[in-house]
């Protein structure tokens, strides 16, 4: 389903460059309580307050930073430069706890999910175990901090000593060599290593510079011990899913600025009357940037005994998008997400089917009709009267006769499961069916039946049109025919 809506190609895009979130999951989890839908659309209404969503940001680079301490902590083999690395996290950790703290008081947002993170967070930062684990990094650090000590190099042999006041021959060495560096000249110094683990002599230094000051190391390495565990879960789990708004969020601005509208749908588990006005293919808005601007916009609705759009029309006139651009808007309702259009009021859906064209598989030993028909039995077998089903060009692979034969049966069998759906075909007779069908019609400019408006529009089918529009594209016409034949 995600491929056939191009719905792959937006969650990648709002995935990208956060993929230590392992975004997709939820992607995959669409909501089956209105209630749950409104949550969420709670929390993005705070994310649109700028301050709100920097301050999320600033607290997820914090967290990336403190993740990527503890990856290298692990990865390197001293002992000592292991925990400072570790204290290092920890000290990441707790500024980044601090900070979107005191900024999530200062905002006060007024959804439910913020705000009862935002109690959290505020009796977590008066806790034990937190006042406990600031202090402690703040003591540690500066207890490190003062460490000082001397390095003496004579040969192959290294003397370290404490610091007593020596003279610092960087300093005099920089004084004596000013006078040379009067002009630009080639620099030849040696630059240090980018990496980060020690060499044997670095670390044997530092395990000098430990039996100098004992107490300074004892200190980390107890705090290692004392701190092992001090990530919080419920922090930890909120500096994942947030990323689930921020990244939604982060995608669209582009779209918004460009003009497009999105809004969060009115959403319902039993009414199915749908009205929907400004709506537009996410997919293809995505592709079009930074002119995403011009894309052509679409309005339904269905009352009443009305469930399934019949979309009929020539090809290239924009059927196959609205389809997509249908169950778009369903799933991504479902995720509790804002839609891509002006004005929305959706059912909720249970599951989001497709029944797209594929090309034939050998490995089946079936011919493309006849996998089409497995599948789309598979479909029906598995929808229920609260399922949304896409069919786009299903059929397309054998006669008149027998794709309207088929589709006949298909839509009844829709029509029986009350299910809301959108049957993109070229047989126009299908639009008529019956009254839980809706004829909805690909324009074209009336001037010039040839050129696509890409606008789908409530109307009965009426192929001919475009028949005739064709033909005379090709001064195939019978009139223009004699023309031809009479020269």
């Amino acid at each position: 389903m995600f491929r056939d809506l191009n719905l792959d190609q937006v969650f990648a895009a709002v995935a990208s460059g956060r993929d230590e979130y392992d975004l997709m999951p939820y992607f995959a989890a669409p909501l089956r309580n209105v209630r749950a839908v409104q949550y969420r659309h709670e929390v993005q209404h705070d994310l649109a307050d700028d301050a709100l969503a920097k301050a999320v940001a600033d607290f997820a680079l914090a967290m990336r930073e403190m993740r990527e301490n503890l990856g290298l902590a692990s990865r390197l083999r001293e002992r000592y430069q292991k925990s400072r690395w570790f204290l290092d996290a920890a000290r990441a950790y707790c500024a980044a706890v601090i900070a979107l703290t005191d900024a999530l008081t200062a905002i006060d947002p007024g959804s439910r999910g913020f705000a009862a993170f935002r109690r959290y967070l505020a009796d977590y930062t008066r806790s034990e175990a937190f006042t406990g684990l600031t202090a402690d990094v703040a003591r540690v650090t500066s207890a490190l901090d003062e460490v000082r000590y001397c390095v003496l190099i004579k040969g192959n042999r290294v003397r370290v000593t404490r610091y007593e006041g020596e003279a610092d021959y960087s300093t005099e060495v920089r004084r004596t060599f000013a006078k040379f560096a009067e002009r630009t000249v080639k620099d030849y110094r040696v630059g240090f290593r980018g990496r980060a683990e020690m060499d044997h002599v670095e670390a044997r230094i530092v395990e000098l510079v430990a039996r100098l000051y004992p107490e300074a190391f004892q200190a980390l390495d107890d705090f290692c011990t004392g701190h092992s565990g001090y990530l919080d879960e419920t922090i930890r789990v909120f500096d994942r899913e947030v990323q689930f708004y921020a990244a939604y969020r982060d995608f669209i601005a582009p779209m918004k600025a460009a003009g497009l509208e999105f809004c969060y749908p009115v959403m319902s588990a039993s009414a199915k009357e749908t009205n929907v006005r400004g709506a537009f293919d996410l997919a293809l808005a995505a592709k079009l940037m930074p002119r995403a601007g011009a894309i052509v916009r679409n309005e339904f609705h269905l009352t009443g005994a009305e469930r399934i759009f019949v979309v009929t029309g020539p090809n290239h006139g924009g059927k196959t998008t609205f389809a997509r651009m249908f169950g778009q808007l369903h799933y991504l309702a479902s995720l509790g997400y804002p839609v891509p259009a002006g004005e929305a009021a959706l059912f909720l859906p249970d599951r989001v089917f497709t029944h797209f064209e594929r090309e034939e598989d050998l490995a089946t030993l079936r011919g493309k009709f006849e996998d089409e028909l497995v599948r789309i039995k598979g479909v029906l077998d598995e929808a229920t009267g609260d399922s949304v089903l896409v069919m786009n060009e299903s059929f397309a692979s054998t006669t008149l006769r027998d794709a309207a034969r088929v589709g006949e049966q298909v839509l009844d069998q829709m029509t029986a499961l009350g299910l809301l759906g959108v049957y993109v075909t070229f047989v126009d007779e299908l639009a008529s069916r019956n009254a839980a069908c809706v004829s909805m019609v690909g324009t074209v400019v009336p001037e010039n039946p040839a050129e696509r408006t890409l606008k789908i529009v409530r109307k009965p089918a009426d192929g001919l049109a475009y028949a005739a529009a064709i033909a005379g594209k090709y001064r195939l016409t019978y009139r223009q025919l004699k023309e031809r034949l009479a020269r």
